[in-house]
């Protein structure tokens, strides 16, 4: 499901009236905390523009507060910075502002953050849960006060509406890459099962290793961090001779891999391939740049802010789930094809 097809946007009406998007949304909902004179400016600008108001928005019930919660397990992951401003600007465009939180990847934490959220009385809450099992007590809680769109990463055996990317369908354009590469052996540098994306991910690499004869070490498996990426290589250095490409679960985590090779004395990819996983600008400007998965982060902001927005609207929907592919980007880090270098 995309978002609703309208290029003017209430930002854009409330630009033209000289007001703010709060005061353009009160005018266009006939809301009378809005003087005469102040309306007939908006409804004249939104007229002028060819604004059409969004029966979404115009469902939601009485007492809105216009704001909505996200809560993430790492504020400052590379990822998760990209994923909220492209949240927020989607939210925005519906008059809508966004409660921030940081559930530092930690269970009790989140269920905490949740329970703020709705005592703040928001709208609905979009969550990227820390623990696929874990997590479930808190959210369900949460969902008998508010709507919950999942994103990024999904609970088992919750019955609410997410929105992500096809981890196995990303999986394999990096080891089809690879063996066009010439590799042989590779090694996956990733996160442990505890959330969707790590067990997605591994689950992927695991059939597909398998399916395209490649030979895979032992994984080195923690968290999606920079901290993880540098144990992992120091690892992989330890037990003798290198793989011929190492596959990080995300970008953060090839970060980690590459910088600590280097302080060992290794380069990539003249000695090893390495790629990442998300397509963050950290791995466009990171040196050497990586390859990598790059995630639609704009498209699944786009679907997780409409999914929210018609929930809140109608509590009744049946639960939906967006998966969106991703695209392959090749960058440095595998330039070189296997037994040119080496």
């Amino acid at each position: 499901m995309e978002s609703l097809p309208q290029s003017v946007k209430l930002q854009d009406v409330a630009d033209a009236a000289g007001v703010s998007i709060a005061t353009a949304s009160r005018a266009l909902g006939g809301k009378k905390r809005v003087s005469a004179e102040t309306a007939q400016q908006v409804l004249q600008a939104a007229k002028r523009l060819g604004y059409r108001v969004d029966p979404i928005a115009r469902a939601l019930r009485a007492g809105s507060t216009r704001t909505a919660g996200m809560v993430v397990p790492v504020i400052g992951n590379a990822h998760f910075v990209e994923l909220i401003a492209a949240v927020e600007n989607e939210l925005q465009a519906y008059g809508f502002e966004l409660i921030l939180a940081d559930s530092h990847g930690n269970v009790q934490q989140e269920a905490k953050r949740l329970r703020t959220l709705v005592d703040h009385r928001v709208d609905g809450v979009l969550l990227v849960s820390h623990d696929s099992k874990k997590s479930a007590a808190a959210i369900r809680e949460a969902m008998r006060a508010v709507p919950i769109v999942q994103i990024d990463r999904k609970v088992d055996r919750l019955h609410s509406d997410f929105v992500g990317i096809d981890d196995a369908a990303a999986m394999r354009l990096i080891l089809e890459h690879l063996v066009e590469r010439g590799v042989r052996t590779v090694v996956l540098a990733s996160a442990d099962d505890a959330n969707s994306a790590g067990r997605g991910r591994r689950e992927a690499y695991e059939r597909l290793v398998t399916e395209l004869g490649l030979l895979a070490d032992p994984h080195v498996i923690d968290a999606f961090s920079v901290e993880s990426g540098r144990d992992a290589a120091e690892e992989i250095v330890r037990r003798g001779e290198l793989p011929d490409a190492i596959v990080a679960g995300s970008d953060v985590n090839a970060v980690g891999v590459i910088s600590r090779l280097r302080e060992l004395g290794l380069r990539v990819p003249a000695d090893v391939l390495v790629t990442g996983f998300d397509g963050t600008q950290l791995s466009e400007i990171y040196n050497p740049p990586i390859t990598t998965v790059q995630q639609p982060v704009r498209a699944v902001a786009r679907n997780a802010v409409s999914f929210l927005l018609s929930r809140i609207a109608d509590p009744a929907e049946p639960a939906r789930d967006s998966r969106i592919n991703t695209e392959l980007v090749i960058r440095a880090s595998t330039s070189a094809p296997m037994g040119h270098t080496r």
